[in-house]
C-alpha cells in the first residue's frame, strides 16, 4: 500500500498595515523574534553589522522552547534583500550549544505591497532534513511535537508568529 510522501515545507501569508521596509528590520533582526515566535526566545548574534543590520552569511544562535523543551540552533542568513526577503538557515543544534551538526530547517519571510498599501508578509518552513527516511523523521516529529509532523506543527507555529507580528505593529 503507498504511503503519502512527506510534506517539506509549509508556508502561511499575513497582510499588514505597514511598510515593508519596517517589517524587513523588525523579522531581520534574530534577537527580537521572540516578541513574536511560540518557540523562539530570541537569539545571538555571533557576527554582527556595525550597523546591526543583518547581511548574508550573518551567523546568530536562536534560544528556543518547546513546554519545558530547551535547545539552541546555529543559524546562517542565506537572504538579506531590505524590504524584500529575509532567510537562513538552520545547520546545528544542542541543549545547551548548538553542537550536533547537519541540515536541519530553512526559513524564509518575503515582504510585498498589496494593492491597498498593506504588506503582505510569507513566512515559510524548509525541512532540511531531506537524508532522514520518511518513517523515521514521522516517528522523530511525532514524539517532539507530541502527536503532529513537523508539517503540522511549523504551520499552526507560522499562522501564530504572524499574527503576533501584525498584533504588534498594528497596536501602536
Amino acid at each position: 500500500m503507498p504511503t503519502a510522501k512527506r510534506l517539506m515545507q509549509v508556508s502561511d501569508s499575513i497582510d499588514i498595515a505597514a511598510d515593508p521596509g519596517r517589517l524587513y528590520e523588525m523579522v531581520s533582526d534574530p534577537t527580537r523574534m521572540g516578541e513574536w515566535s511560540p518557540e523562539n526566545l530570541g537569539a545571538t548574534v555571533v557576527n554582527p553589522a556595525a550597523d546591526g543590520a543583518a547581511f548574508v552569511g550573518m551567523v546568530f544562535d536562536g534560544r528556543n522552547r518547546r513546554g519545558r523543551t530547551k535547545w539552541v540552533t546555529r543559524c546562517t542568513v542565506t537572504a538579506a534583500e531590505p524590504g524584500a526577503h529575509f532567510a537562513f538557515r538552520v545547520h546545528a543544534i544542542g541543549p545547551k550549544t548548538p553542537r550536533l551538526k547537519g541540515a536541519n530547517a530553512s526559513w524564509e519571510y518575503r515582504f510585498a505591497v498589496t494593492e491597498d498599501g498593506r504588506t503582505r508578509v510569507t513566512e515559510t518552513w524548509f525541512d532540511d532534513r531531506i537524508k532522514w527516511p520518511d518513517a523515521v523523521a514521522g516517528v522523530f516529529d511525532r514524539i517532539v511535537t507530541r502527536g503532529m509532523t513537523f508539517p503540522e506543527f511549523q504551520r499552526r507555529n507560522i499562522a501564530k508568529t504572524l499574527e503576533a507580528l501584525r498584533t504588534a505593529v498594528e497596536s501602536r
